[in-house]
């Protein structure tokens, strides 16, 4: 007997989550809207109403339900709470500050505060990058379990050492991993359990920034990301 696809039964969660957004369906419109076979259909909009990610109306249709509203808010919430701070980031040292979150095998840039002129490093919002280079992928990967980090080391910039050492002082630097002629240097922004909730960097050229990041610029970005961590409680 084959395998259930799991990359399959999301892509049918998430047709069933579309299919409830502009209106709600019974179980016979969401066979139509998805192309789903019924029993399937049923069985994952069960599955969502338990996870809050759909719920029954009054008739018995489903309708988008109050985990995607919350999500959504988290989502916003978190990126304002931030922004704050990376303003305040990037006015203390100068640089561009970005604050990113993992996404399987890559990081995105949830908020971003640049520099207004000279040379800077930009990354905008929303951008995508890889897990296998820069301080921030860094910062993400050290507290992660070993089956998640493992895969992504033979096509990384940086080794298992690498994230030793972030673990054990608390901050990640890296020069040219990403970009020729940029450095970074990133710390984790822990939740009350001691996860990583995301990663806030500071980057530039390496000229301004250093081969060796200076004191004062470590504790401004370890000082931001206990900050957010605060913040986001």
């Amino acid at each position: 007997m084959g395998q259930t696809n799991p990359v399959a039964v999301l892509d049918k969660a998430v047709a069933i989550l579309r299919a409830v957004a502009d209106e709600p369906a019974t179980l016979a419109e969401l066979v139509e809207r998805t192309g789903l076979p019924r029993a399937t259909a049923h069985r994952l909009a069960v599955a969502l109403e338990g996870h809050r990610l759909v719920r029954r109306t009054a008739a018995g249709a489903w309708s988008p339900g109050p985990a995607l509203g919350e999500l959504g808010r988290a989502g916003t919430d978190l990126a304002d709470v931030a922004g704050r701070h990376l303003a305040i980031l990037r006015d203390v040292t100068g640089e561009s500050a970005q604050f990113y979150v993992r996404e399987g095998t890559t990081r995105v840039c949830l908020a971003a505060a640049e520099r207004s002129s000279g040379l800077r490093d930009t990354v905008p919002v929303g951008a995508r990058l890889p897990m296998t280079a820069g301080s921030a992928a860094h910062a993400l990967l050290a507290f992660a379990p070993a089956e998640e980090v493992t895969p992504l080391l033979p096509a990384a910039t940086f080794t298992a050492r690498t994230l030793i050492d972030v673990r054990r002082r608390g901050w990640a630097h890296s020069i040219a991993e990403r970009e020729a002629g940029v450095a970074s240097l990133s710390a984790p922004v822990r939740e009350p359990g001691g996860g990583v909730l995301g990663a806030v960097s500071i980057s530039g050229p390496v000229e301004r920034l250093g081969r060796r990041p200076a004191p004062e610029v470590v504790t401004a970005v370890l000082e931001a990301a206990a900050a957010i961590s605060r913040a986001a409680r």
